[in-house]
């Protein structure tokens, strides 16, 4: 098993990408801990939160996606409802459900909800955060910068490491529909 990483709410690095929904196991993250980590934000409402073995997928231009699992560490329920990073202009929560017997990808309604003492994995072929309109290429080892915002205002700042990753045959470009060739 690959050592795991959590990377505080107040770190805050550098740029971001997105990638596939899948069914294969992700990358793993890298084993240090970045510089300056810091204690969890904690907000009011729902205590400190924070992720872990955050990543996205490689990319060279339109759509990507992040990935992770995010940590709850207080008694209350936390909600995510949207993000925001230098590397894309609109970023949206997503899903991938079953629809009409094909897998399909789709805004998440309401945000990603974490239990109390609990966790929330963003993952390929899953709940992940998506990019669209990458302002830049997103290549191995790159550091991006990412806000996620909670429901209760309180954000949570990380940074997330690019990777590759080739998934189940995703593309996010528009049009295209998971698990097709696209090659």
């Amino acid at each position: 098993m690959f050592p795991r990483r959590i990377v505080p709410s107040t770190v805050l690095l550098a740029a971001l990408t997105l990638g596939g929904c899948g069914g294969q196991q992700p990358p793993a993250a890298p084993a240090a801990a970045p510089a300056g980590a810091a204690a969890p934000a904690t907000s009011a409402a729902t205590g400190a939160v924070s992720i872990t073995d955050p990543w996205v997928k490689t990319a060279r231009k339109g759509m990507s996606a992040a990935f992770g699992t995010l940590v709850n560490n207080s008694d209350a329920e936390v909600t995510v409802v949207s993000g925001s990073s230098p590397l894309s202009p609109k970023i949206e929560l997503h899903e991938v459900v079953e629809s009409g017997g094909k897998m399909v990808m789709r805004p998440k309604e309401g945000g990603f909800v974490i239990p109390p003492r609990g966790t929330h994995q963003l993952q390929p072929g899953g709940d992940h955060i998506m990019l669209m309109d990458l302002a830049q290429e997103v290549k191995p080892g790159a550091e991006i910068a990412f806000t996620l915002t909670l429901k209760d205002g309180s954000t949570l700042e990380f940074t997330a490491v690019g990777k590759d990753f080739a998934g189940g045959k995703e593309d996010y470009q528009p049009g295209m529909k998971m698990g097709e060739d696209n090659s």
